[in-house]
C-alpha cells in the first residue's frame, strides 16, 4: 500500500486492515516527485509525505516493512515518481548512470541523499522495522546497466544505509538482463512459486520471493470496465505458504490518484497512449474506500490455516454517506477559467509553443493564445498536443484534438480531431477575419512504465495552420499562460463570468451535511474535468469511463457546509451531482428480469428469443427476425426488473458465437415506472463493432422498466439486432 494514496488520518486503518488479513509487513512506495515538486525544495512533513510517520505507525502495528524509494518505482504514479522539472532539459535521458545523464544522477543523489538519513533509523538493524531497501524498480525491461544499479547502491551506503538491498524485476527480465546488485535479493513481479524455483536455478546463492502477486489490476480511461475483476490468487498464496516462500500483494489495498497523480501507459514509441483513471481501488482484497472484500475473507482464512495463532479482528467498517436528491446538489456557475487567468509569460520566451515543464510548470493546464490577422478558415495542425485540448476562436469553441483514439460517439459529441489528425476550423460572421485563437491543453498523466518515460505535456513542437490563405504554415509568437490549478490557484478564484457560453466554468455546489462519512461523488452527468471538495482536489473524471464517482474521504468533510467545486472542459450548463457509498453499484439480478415486449424475434430458423438476452448465459442470444421478414430497424425490447431500481448504468454483451450479425450500433436507453410512458432517453450514444461488453454509465434514473431502443447495426451488415446479454446496476429505490 502506498501513503500517498491514502488520506493520512486513515494512515492506521489501513495498516491494521492489512494485519487482520493475516500480513505481517507492509510494502511502500516512495514518490519522489511528490517529496521534491520544485528542484532542491523537499517537502517531508506535509500531508501524506511524511513517510517517518507512516513507518512509525507500522511498527507500532507491529508490522515490517519493505522501502521501495524508487528513484523510479512505475506504480501507476505520474513518469513513475520521477520529478517532472527533469523533462526542462530537451535532452535529458533518465534511469541511466552518471556517465548516461549527469544530470539525471546529480538529481537522484540529492534525492537520496535527503531520504537516507530519514531511513536509516528506521531500519531493522537499528531497531526500526524496515527489513530492505530496494535498488529502483524492474529495471530489466527498461535496461541492463549494471553500473546504473551499482551507483544507486553506493548512494544508500553513502547514506548509512546497510541493506538488506533487494531488485524487482519480472522473472524472464532479470534472467535476461542480470539486473540484480550485489549481496541484494530478488524480487519477482507476478511471482509464483514455480518462477521462483526457475529464479534460482538462474541465481543459486541468490534469496528469490514473489516481490509482487497481483489479486487485481489497473484501469485506464476508456476502458469497458474496471480491470482485473476476475482475479484469484489463492493458488499462488497457497503454494507460498505450503512451501514457507514469501510474497508481497500488489495491491493489498491501492487508494486513489488525488490530484494529478495518476500515470499512463505508452509503447516504447510514445503511441496508443492510455492515460490512468483517478480511483486505484485495483481490485485489491481492501477497496479504495478501505472496506473488505469478498476476496479479502478468502485470502484471510487462507493465510490464517498456516498462522500459529488467528489473526487480529477485522476492523469496524469505516462509515458512509449517500444522497441522491436535494437543491443542494445541484451546482450553479460559479467563476470562469478565462476571467480568472494569471499574467501570461514573456514574450520572449514564448516565441515557439513549448510544453509545460520548459516554464517549471508540472501539471494541470496551459493556455497557448494568438491573434489571427487574415484569418478565413483552415486546419489546426499540431506537433504534438499532449494530451487533450479544446480550441477556441475569438472565444467560441471550435473543438478539441487528443492525443489518442476516443469512443466515436465521444469525439463527435465534442469534434475532438484524434490521434494527432489536425482539427478543421470552420470561418463565419461571429469569429471575424482576425479572431484570437485559444488552444487551452490539459497534461493527463505521463507515462510510468517503459521507454516513453520522457513524456511531456502541452504542445511538444509546433502548430500549423493548412488551407488557412495567408496565413498558411507554422504559427510563431504565442502568449503562453500556465494554468497549474494548485491550491493557491483554486483559493484565489474570483467569481466572474464574463461568456457563460463559454466552456472553461467552474460549478459550485454547497452541500449541507448534518453527518460525514466516506462518500463517492457521482459526475455520471458531466463531461471532462476536475473536482475539489473544501480544497481538497479529488482528481480527474471522465465520460468515457469507466469511472464515473470520485472518492471523497470523510476527513475532508464536515458537518454543514462543504464546497464542491467542478471545472468542466465542455459544460456551460450544470448537472446534478450525487453522493455514493461504493464506487460502482451491484448488479441488479437477473432472476427477477421478464421481458414486457420485443418488437421482433427469430424462432422459426433459431432460438432468437428475446429472453435470451436476459437468462445470465453467454452462448445464447436474443436475435430479431430474419427468415421471414427482416423487419427494418429500429429494433427494441422492454424489460421488467422485477422491482424498483435507481439504475446507474446498462451493460450489453454481443452475440459471442463469432458472427457479428446484429451488433448495436446507434442506442437510446430509457428508463421508466411505466411502459406506458417512457419520457426521454436516459443515454444514447453508440457502441462499436466488437464482441467485447460495453457499458454505458449515465446519472441515477429511477423506474423498474427498463427499455432499449436500437436505431443501426454497428457494420451495416443488415436490418437486424442481437444480444447475448443485457443487465443492469443499481439499488433498490425507496
Amino acid at each position: 500500500m502506498h501513503p500517498a494514496r491514502i488520506p493520512v488520518p486513515y494512515w492506521r486503518h489501513r495498516i491494521q486492515m492489512a494485519k487482520a488479513m493475516g500480513l505481517n509487513t507492509v510494502a511502500v512506495y516512495l514518490m519522489w516527485n511528490q517529496l521534491e515538486q520544485q528542484e532542491g525544495v523537499f517537502d517531508f512533513r506535509t500531508g501524506p509525505r511524511d513517510i517517518e510517520a507512516f513507518i512509525r505507525l507500522c511498527q507500532e502495528e507491529e508490522m515490517w516493512v519493505l522501502m521501495r524509494p524508487g528513484p523510479y518505482v512505475c506504480g501507476e504514479w505520474d513518469l513513475g515518481g520521477i520529478p517532472p522539472y527533469l523533462l526542462a532539459h530537451p535532452d535529458i535521458r533518465l534511469r541511466v548512470s552518471s556517465s548516461g545523464d549527469p544530470r539525471y544522477m546529480a538529481a537522484v543523489t540529492r534525492y537520496i541523499g535527503q531520504v537516507a538519513p530519514r531511513l536509516r533509523p528506521l531500519m531493522a538493524t537499528n531497531g526500526g522495522p524496515i527489513l530492505m531497501v530496494q535498488i529502483e524498480n524492474e529495471y530489466g525491461t527498461y535496461g541492463s546497466d549494471s553500473t546504473y544499479l551499482a551507483e544507486l547502491l553506493e548512494l544508500w551506503r553513502d547514506g548509512g544505509i546497510e541493506g538488506p538491498f533487494y531488485t524487482q524485476d519480472g522473472p524472464a527480465e532479470v534472467q535476461r538482463n542480470r539486473t540484480v546488485v550485489s549481496g541484494g535479493a530478488i524480487g519477482l513481479s507476478g511471482g509464483t512459486a514455480a518462477s521462483i524455483d526457475a529464479v534460482h536455478r538462474s541465481f543459486p546463492t541468490v534469496p528469490v520471493f514473489a516481490g509482487e502477486v497481483y489479486p487485481g489490476w489497473l484501469t485506464h480511461w476508456g476502458d469497458s470496465t474496471f480491470q482485473g475483476e476476475g482475479n484469484d490468487i489463492s493458488g499462488t498464496l497457497k503454494t507460498c505458504m505450503d512451501r514457507g516462500l514469501s510474497f508481497n500483494i500488489y495491491m493489498v489495498h491501492g487508494g486513489t490518484n488525488f490530484g494529478f497523480t495518476a500515470g499512463a501507459n505508452a509503447d516504447d514509441s510514445s503511441g496508443n497512449y492510455r492515460p490512468d483513471i483517478t480511483s486505484y481501488d485495483y481490485n485489491a482484497p481492501i477497496t479504495e474506500q478501505g472496506a473488505a472484500t469478498a476476496r479479502y475473507t478468502k485470502y484471510r482464512n487462507l493465510i490464517a490455516g498456516y498462522l500459529p495463532s488467528p489473526p487480529p479482528p477485522v476492523p469496524d467498517a469505516l462509515p458512509t454517506i449517500s444522497r441522491s436528491e436535494g437543491a443542494d446538489l445541484l451546482p450553479v456557475p460559479y467563476a470562469s477559467l478565462w476571467d480568472n487567468l494569471p499574467a501570461p509569460l514573456p514574450a520572449d520566451a514564448t516565441v515557439h509553443p513549448r510544453p509545460m515543464e520548459t516554464y517549471g510548470q508540472n501539471s494541470g493546464l496551459i493556455l497557448y493564445s494568438k491573434q489571427l490577422t487574415g484569418y478565413s478558415g483552415g486546419r489546426l495542425a499540431i506537433r504534438w498536443v499532449h494530451d487533450y485540448a479544446t480550441v477556441f476562436l475569438n472565444g467560441l469553441y471550435s473543438g478539441g484534438l487528443y492525443r489518442q483514439t476516443l469512443p466515436a460517439g465521444a469525439a463527435a459529441a465534442s469534434n475532438i480531431a484524434t490521434a494527432n489528425a489536425p482539427l478543421t476550423l470552420r470561418a463565419s460572421p461571429a469569429i471575424g477575419t482576425s479572431p484570437r485563437l485559444d488552444i487551452l491543453v490539459e497534461g493527463l498523466g505521463r507515462t510510468n512504465f517503459g521507454h516513453a518515460l520522457v513524456d511531456r505535456k502541452g504542445i511538444l513542437e509546433s502548430v500549423t495552420l493548412q488551407n488557412a490563405g495567408p496565413l498558411t504554415g507554422e504559427l510563431t509568437g504565442w502568449q503562453v499562460t500556465t494554468l497549474p490549478l494548485d491550491d493557491a490557484y483554486i483559493a484565489a478564484l474570483e467569481p466572474r463570468i464574463g461568456r457563460p457560453r463559454r466552456p472553461g466554468l467552474f460549478f459550485r455546489a454547497t452541500v449541507q451535511l448534518t453527518e460525514v462519512g466516506d462518500t463517492y461523488i457521482d459526475l455520471s452527468a458531466w463531461t471532462k474535468g476536475v473536482v475539489w471538495v473544501n480544497g481538497h482536489n479529488l482528481g480527474r473524471y471522465w465520460h468515457i469511463g469507466p469511472q464515473r464517482r470520485l472518492y471523497c474521504p470523510a476527513p475532508w468533510l464536515r458537518q454543514d457546509a462543504n464546497e464542491v467545486l467542478i471545472l468542466d472542459l465542455h459544460q456551460v450548463d450544470p448537472a446534478p451531482i450525487s453522493l455514493h457509498s461504493r464506487l460502482t453499484d451491484p448488479a441488479v439480478p437477473q432472476s427477477g428480469f421478464k421481458v414486457m415486449y420485443a418488437d421482433s424475434q427469430e424462432t422459426a430458423r433459431e432460438n432468437g428469443a428475446a429472453a435470451n438476452a436476459i437468462d445470465g448465459d453467454r452462448s445464447t442470444f436474443w436475435h430479431t427476425a430474419w427468415s421471414a421478414g427482416s423487419p427494418s430497424l429500429p429494433h427494441e425490447i422492454q424489460i421488467d426488473l422485477g422491482a424498483r431500481y435507481d439504475l446507474t448504468s446498462f451493460s450489453y454483451l454481443p452475440r459471442q458465437d463469432g458472427s457479428g450479425n446484429g451488433r448495436i450500433g446507434d442506442y437510446e436507453v430509457y428508463v421508466a415506472d411505466s411502459t406506458a410512458s417512457w419520457g426521454g432517453p436516459v443515454a444514447t450514444g453508440t457502441f462499436a463493432d466488437t464482441a467485447t461488453e460495453k457499458t454505458v454509465n449515465f446519472a441515477t434514473s429511477t423506474g423498474r422498466y427498463l427499455r432499449l431502443r436500437v436505431l443501426t447495426e454497428a457494420g451495416g451488415r443488415g436490418p437486424w439486432t442481437s444480444a447475448a446479454g443485457i443487465s443492469a446496476t443499481g439499488n433498490p429505490s425507496a
